[in-house]
């Protein structure tokens, strides 16, 4: 596994939340780094959705006026070799 570089900060936090969670043995750098990589993540993968939100929407159009240019060979939910 590859380590990454540390940079510390400072963040200001609950005073009783910080204080139940070293009580608690609660790692706090570890849950906040952990909470800001899920949300990083989330962030990047609504941006990308976003970014190509026109895309999609004209991949639907096409499969709208055309059909799906594998449909006669779908074996899933809603395709007819699916009932067969």
């Amino acid at each position: 596994m590859q380590t990454s570089m540390k940079r510390k900060t400072s963040l200001t936090l609950d005073a009783e939340a910080l204080d139940s969670a070293r009580a608690l043995g609660i790692n706090v750098s570890a849950i906040a780094e952990e909470a800001l990589l899920t949300a990083v993540a989330e962030a990047r993968r609504k941006a990308w959705l976003e970014d190509n939100a026109a895309a999609f929407e004209a991949q639907a159009q096409w499969h709208e006026d055309n059909g799906h240019p594998l449909a006669d060979i779908l074996t899933g939910p809603g395709a007819a070799t699916w009932r067969s």
